[in-house]
């Protein structure tokens, strides 16, 4: 398991807790924690002549020896490399992949392109025969449009709902990647990505301290996701300031979580995001709840994981997501995964297999960029077999700066110490809202990619990237920062 992401749970969580609450997002996938940055690289001015050996000296340590290093800078018009290290070679890239997800689906389809998910219905006022929700793969979808719906209905005088059916027409797709870490797939940043998304299929687990020497309780902030999940709760409340020391392992034969370890009497709860078990039942039975608390009967509720029926039956409503601008700036800024998968899927055929990243692909060499230069085996960068290079995110970059959709693209990227990914990077430099960029991390590797604009000099794209590393995400950040903020010194000489 990727434990980075487990040990930064309590500074994420709370993004979770207000996605719940239908007022904000899930937390940041994994990488945004503020870096300690030398203030000797706020020192001085850096003459482009300069940059490679400036550089060097910051990757020149014996701690980085064992470390994979990639670098590729340009200049965003001429296109004039700056510094180059391996930057033709493949790299895990972790989240950066982003950048590459959305970039096709930006120029397929226009960034005001909603999905829409169709309601159909049989019968008239009171007593409807069907109700069918046909999932669509919309990641924006919450709880209040649902409860939005029931409301709709009971207005038009509906009272009984003869048969009840949610569509997900997930047979064909690959609702968890294979190539995903297993353990990852139980917490919430590794969701299913189906056709019918709820609530970003992630549900918090809360526990909370008791009296010296019981066991924590169990809260969850929806009962109906939570009661998917079966719990083996061997945990103990321990004394004042005692060691954290609280883990949770899923059962992959059944959603079992074991949940071990100590929490001191006095600790604040101690959230955990985790991943919907079932998210077509979770959203049945939640459609089902909202429905039935508006007075209206369910004789029969059923989820079809086909393409089922609809003789008969009428569209009566549509539900429609966020923009496609607004999904892709939640996908790059807040690196959410759901999102980046759900984007990649609106460019599958359901007739080929494994055709969306074939899709992209074939929409990024229409752009102009080289095929070869990556191989992807999802969309969000949660895989490790994922292979990019420094050249293909830079080549990127200078390509998609031409397109119409520029100007979207670019703000969709995170800004140094102002927002997303990079709220609490760069923060009092000389690049502090200066850079546009996406960040990534996975245990052992760290990237960032984007745009730069130099106080004293033309605007700048970049990639970096590190692997193989035995050093801790924060000091790898550290690094790549330290590198940046020599980028925003850079003038001619």
């Amino acid at each position: 398991m990727n434990f980075y992401y487990l040990n930064l749970k309590k500074i994420r969580i709370f993004g979770l807790i207000l996605s719940f609450i239908f007022t904000s997002y899930l937390p940041l996938k994994a990488n945004e924690v503020n870096s300690n940055i030398n203030s000797n690289t706020e020192n001085t001015s850096v003459c482009e002549t300069d940059l490679k050996p400036t550089i060097d000296d910051i990757l020149n340590k014996e701690k980085l020896k064992r470390s994979h290093w990639g670098i590729l800078v340009k200049t965003l018009d001429k296109q004039t490399p700056l510094y180059e290290l391996n930057s033709q070679k493949y790299f895990i890239p972790a989240s950066t992949v982003k950048l590459l997800t959305t970039a096709a689906v930006l120029i397929q389809y226009d960034s005001n392109y909603q999905i829409k998910t169709p309601v159909y219905a049989s019968g008239s006022s009171p007593n409807l025969t069907v109700l069918k929700v046909v999932g669509k793969g919309d990641p924006t979808l919450k709880s209040e449009q649902l409860e939005t719906l029931a409301k709709q209905l009971k207005t038009q005088g509906i009272k009984r709902i003869e048969n009840l059916i949610v569509e997900d027409n997930s047979a064909a797709m690959q609702v968890i990647n294979s190539t995903w870490e297993w353990e990852d797939i139980q917490f919430y940043y590794a969701p299913s990505v189906n056709r019918l998304i709820l609530n970003e299929n992630a549900v918090i687990l809360t526990l909370n301290p008791q009296k010296l020497g019981e066991k924590l309780t169990i809260q969850w902030s929806d009962s109906i996701a939570g009661q998917q999940w079966k719990v083996n709760n061997q945990t103990i409340t321990g004394e004042e300031n005692s060691p954290y020391s609280v883990s949770i392992n899923r059962n992959f034969e059944a959603p079992l979580l074991t949940i071990t370890g100590s929490l001191a009497s006095n600790s604040d709860p101690d959230p955990f995001g985790m991943a919907v078990v079932n998210p077509g039942k979770y959203f049945l039975d939640s459609l089902r709840f909202y429905l039935e608390k508006e007075g209206i009967t369910i004789i029969n509720s059923e989820v079809s994981y086909g393409d089922s029926e609809r003789d008969n039956l009428a569209k009566i409503i549509e539900i429609k997501s966020s923009s496609l601008q607004e999904m892709i700036t939640k996908a790059n800024q807040e690196s959410n995964n759901l999102y980046a998968e759900s984007l990649l899927n609106l460019l599958r055929d359901d007739k080929i297999e494994n055709s969306k990243i074939d899709n992209l692909k074939i929409i990024l060499t229409q752009l102009g960029l080289e095929p070869n230069l990556y191989h992807l085996k999802d969309g969000s960068g949660l895989s490790r077999h994922n292979l990019v290079t420094p050249e293909a995110l830079v080549n990127l970059l200078t390509l998609m700066i031409k397109t119409p959709d520029a100007k979207m693209y670019r703000n969709s990227l995170a800004i140094g110490g102002t927002n997303g990914t990079l709220k609490n990077r760069f923060k009092d430099t000389i690049v502090e809202g200066k850079i546009q960029a996406k960040t990534g991390t996975l245990s052992g590797s760290s990237s960032l990619s984007g745009y730069i604009e130099p106080g004293n000099y033309e605007q700048l794209a970049f990639s970096i990237m590190v692997n193989q590393s035995d050093l801790p995400p924060s000091e790898l950040r550290t690094i790549i920062d330290q590198i940046v903020i020599k980028l925003g010194h850079i003038k001619q000489c």
